[in-house]
């Protein structure tokens, strides 16, 4: 009983939680999470004397998407493919698990973030953490030694999800990678040019992509008395400074990675650095850096890159960032990742005006990402042959959250179908002929819609065209069967034409080719 009351109790309380956010006008994925919690307990209470409630709930980190949120994903995926497509990509697909030991080592402190499954008969496997490492195993395994490819598919984090800035558990990835032995910088530019062209093109508002050279980071470690072995864990604590402040990082190397303050005020001095092929020529005649041969190479190459973004007219929007890290282990050279302004991303959603719904939006951080890894493919090959490779990954899931609050914030009506015309009757008993003219439309490939009722009322047909925005309604009626005609009526003017059966189909098509 008195476990009862515990959970009577922790009822009460819960509830007020989901009311408190109520009425502040939390985002919806908080509410939910709370609303979850608050059933999970009424469950635990349960109706009946150990009878168990199933809870009716998406896995934490994951959600669902309803057709308007899918008809927003749709078009964002088929602005990416088009983009991929225009710069002459192909396209590929592996599974969605792994073998374990192919995902292991690859990620730096990540690694942790890996979803295994239970061993099932033999193998020991895990879900793709993402898109890259499967696609080296693919090159390596099929011995490939040029692509130039994209891959759309879903990939799994065991991450603490923060569903209102698009991070999930689950998330879709979008790729472009070109592997291959090329002149420097020539396709690391083009994947510049592809992440402007796309981000351009979804019009979300102003945003930045910083440029930095993992081989910068590790010369400007050594002559900043980084020892070797401390690289990585240092890499991955300066890949935070876009969540945390530079004293937060400092203390992070100090206190928890044992960086002596010396080498990590010397490294405070270099990631504070920005600029463009300026910075790299200064950083070249630095007395420091310029001692480290791996840092020298990265600069080089860096000046080299900005000559080709000039080429590509891309350079108003391309930084070069000292403090950009990337904490992957498998990048070797150039890195890169394109995040949206604040001011940016509050205009594009209309919510420059909003303090709490623009504080929201603006966090949304990282749009996209990659760099160079021309070792990943050796570490599969049996011979250790190398394929260098250098790619993008488009943060499909951060850029969907904004495209959502943007057409939240707009008026403008999602279509979720594409129907073009519906068939409509005017009178009853014409079910018939309302099937032998959708099919005669389907056959002609016009995308057409008919009601599953023997008799619907005119006005309830005319009704469904208006809430999904169906363009166009082809109605049949005694009089038009007898005249050999179909009454077309368009339905945002509610003009009306009688068009003769046989030029029906080329009268839908020139009417919705306008629209």
């Amino acid at each position: 009983m008195e476990d009862k009351a515990q959970i009577q109790e922790a009822i009460k309380s819960q509830g007020e939680v989901v009311r408190r956010l109520k009425a502040e006008k939390a985002s919806k994925e908080q509410i939910d999470e709370e609303v979850a919690k608050l059933l999970q307990l009424k469950a635990q209470l349960g109706g009946d004397e150990g009878k168990h409630q199933f809870v009716l709930k998406t896995a934490k980190g994951t959600r669902d998407y309803n057709p308007k949120q899918m008809a927003i994903r749709e078009k964002v995926f088929s602005t990416i493919v088009s983009c991929f497509k225009r710069h002459g990509a192909e396209t590929i697909d592996t599974p969605v698990f792994e073998l374990k030991e192919t995902l292991t080592g690859k990620y730096g402190e990540d690694s942790k973030l890996i979803y295994d499954l239970k061993d099932q008969g033999g193998e020991l496997l895990s879900l793709r953490y993402d898109l890259t490492v499967p696609f080296a195993r693919y090159l390596a395994m099929n011995k490939i030694t040029n692509i130039k490819r994209y891959h759309i598919a879903k990939v799994y984090r065991r991450d603490n999800p923060a569903m209102t800035r698009g991070r999930y558990r689950e998330f879709y990835q979008c790729d472009f990678d070109i592997a291959g032995q090329y002149d420097a910088m020539i396709p690391d530019a083009e994947c510049l040019k592809i992440v402007y062209e796309i981000l351009s093109e979804l019009d979300l508002g102003d945003f930045r992509i910083k440029v930095n050279d993992r081989r910068i980071l590790d010369g400007m470690f050594a002559v900043c008395g980084v020892p070797d072995e401390k690289f990585r864990t240092i890499c991955s604590t300066v890949d935070k400074l876009d969540k945390m402040p530079w004293e937060e990082v400092r203390r992070e190397m100090v206190e928890e990675k044992g960086l002596s303050e010396q080498a990590a005020d010397q490294i405070g001095e270099y990631v504070s650095m920005q600029g463009g092929m300026d910075l790299a020529e200064r950083l070249l005649q630095d007395q420091k850096l310029s001692q480290s041969k791996l840092a020298c190479a990265g600069l080089a190459d860096i000046k080299q890159l900005f000559s080709y973004l000039q080429l590509f007219q891309v350079t108003d929007k391309v930084v070069f960032d000292l403090s950009l890290a990337r904490g992957l282990d498998y990048y070797t050279g150039i890195i890169y990742e394109a995040v949206l302004t604040q001011a940016g991303v509050a205009a594009a959603c209309g919510e420059a005006q909003n303090g709490a719904g623009g504080e929201e939006s603006v966090s949304v951080g990282s749009v996209a990402g990659g760099g160079r890894y021309d070792g990943l493919v050796g570490m599969f090959d049996p011979k250790g042959r190398k394929v260098p490779c250098v790619g993008v990954s488009i943060g499909i899931e951060r850029i969907f959250s904004i495209m959502e609050q943007k057409a939240e914030a707009s008026a403008e009506k999602i279509r979720t179908t594409q129907v073009q015309v519906m068939v409509a009757s005017a009178q009853k008993n014409l079910l018939e002929e309302r099937l032998k003219l959708i099919t005669e439309l389907w056959s002609a490939g016009i995308k057409a819609e008919v009601m599953y009722k023997k008799n619907p009322k005119l006005l309830s047909q005319l009704q469904h065209c208006e809430e999904a925005g169906i363009p166009l309604v082809a109605i049949l009626g005694e009089q038009e069967l007898k005249d050999g005609v179909v009454k077309l009526r368009v339905v945002a003017s509610r003009e009306e034409v009688d068009v003769s059966r046989a030029e029906l189909i080329s009268e839908i098509k020139r009417r919705t080719a306008e629209v």
